[in-house]
């Protein structure tokens, strides 16, 4: 008996000792998974670049900017800067000391994040630009210009204050992107499919490819978003648009369950995304790109549309743009009071002949009871010319 007790409880003190080293096991992988995350998370978070020169000096015009008019609303301004600094930038480019928005989009998320609008803004517009703190710390005279003169005069604070001033929309966070950070998220997920009318053969952006459905890596879809003059009919309008379609393209690319629930996947296009950004300070850490993707991922792609602003050629200069009103305006106070914008490939006609400013050179138009001279207690939502990113370019 004393034998056989003996030998039970050398059972149980082996049994008891694996137990802990099994436990202390687990604790180790444990703690190293809770470490290996944390590195990932501090480097990820670290590559982010906050725009502090930017805060303060927005900070020091805060009584002029527009407020906020609807909760939960928010308004971010995408910058695509054409710098020609940095590693693999110079390549496309004399580095000249200064940059210039290549584009500009001013993204609406409307509250409950029912939907979301991508503006694109024409570099070449004609507008006014405010006063502006230059690198160098001068400052500039309040001056009619192209748009993309705001950026390269005063960076993005100068794009937001004009932005602003032009559309009356207050800009709640904002984004800079460069070349190299573009082709970076590209190649991240593996490459964006879109879809050619035509076949491309365009020596000046190196772009050759054929009609139908192609998948282009990072180059080539610079190549695709940059190119003007030898695609399509030259115009910076038609580039704009080959711009939305690629991002309606990328939208549905990182939507996609392949990307965003594949950590081998997520994690190079995380990685891509935070090294190539400046944001402005709240958005400049993982929380923060967290918080605004956790609002974008649930909207569906058909709510989520693009268009430009409503602009024709400038009156003085064919080369460059202005704003075509009424129909700007409308636009505007829509994004200003979170209200449904309607875009569409094909702009609605009807019967009725069209009034002077009822059917802008852009291709905007109320349609409906109102359009008619018929009283309607609620006027139809305005159509705009555009795309949602359900679409493939193909139609």
């Amino acid at each position: 008996m004393g034998a056989s007790a003996d030998g039970r409880g050398l059972i149980r003190r082996r049994r008891r000792r694996w137990v802990r080293y099994g436990v202390g096991a687990v604790g180790v992988a444990a703690l190293g998974v809770g470490v290996a995350g944390w590195v990932v998370y501090a480097k990820l978070d670290g590559n982010i670049t906050p725009d502090d020169a930017a805060a303060a000096e927005l900070a020091r015009y805060a009584r002029e900017r527009p407020t906020s008019l609807v909760k939960d609303a928010q308004n971010i301004l995408l910058i695509g800067s054409d710098s020609r600094s940095g590693d693999g930038n110079r390549k496309y480019g004399r580095d000249s000391g200064t940059e210039r928005s290549d584009t500009t989009i001013l993204l609406h998320l409307a509250a409950g994040r029912r939907s979301a609008t991508a503006v694109s803004v024409p570099r070449d517009l004609m507008v006014d630009v405010p006063g502006c703190l230059r690198p160098d710390g001068k400052r500039t005279e309040p001056i009619f210009a192209m748009f993309n003169y705001a950026f390269q005069s005063g960076g993005s604070a100068c794009t937001i204050r004009t932005v602003e001033k032009l559309t009356g929309v207050r800009i709640d966070h904002h984004v800079v992107v460069d070349f190299s950070g573009f082709k970076d998220m590209v190649d991240a997920v593996d490459g964006v499919e879109v879809c050619l009318k035509e076949p491309i053969d365009d020596k000046a952006a190196k772009l050759r490819l054929p009609a139908g459905t192609v998948t282009l890596d990072g180059e080539q879809a610079l190549g695709y978003v940059r190119a003007r003059k030898s695609l399509g009919n030259g115009s910076d309008t038609d580039r704009m648009d080959r711009q939305q379609r690629f991002l309606g393209a990328l939208v549905n690319k990182v939507q996609s369950n392949d990307v965003l629930l594949n950590p081998v996947k997520l994690y190079p296009l995380l990685d891509s995304a935070t090294s190539s950004l400046t944001t402005d300070p709240d958005l400049a850490s993982l929380r923060g790109l967290y918080e605004l993707a956790r609002g974008l991922r649930d909207i569906p792609t058909e709510h989520v549309q693009f268009l430009t602003v409503p602009r024709e050629s400038y009156v003085y200069n064919a080369n460059r743009d202005q704003l075509v009103e009424p129909e700007a305006e409308k636009l505007f106070e829509r994004l200003r009071t979170d209200a449904p914008v309607v875009v569409s490939q094909e702009i609605p006609t009807n019967s009725a002949p069209a009034e002077p400013g009822d059917y802008g050179p852009f291709g905007f138009r109320a349609t409906g009871p109102a359009a008619s001279g018929a009283v309607s207690p609620t006027p139809p939502a305005p159509t705009f010319r555009g795309n949602t990113a359900a679409e493939d370019g193909c139609g």
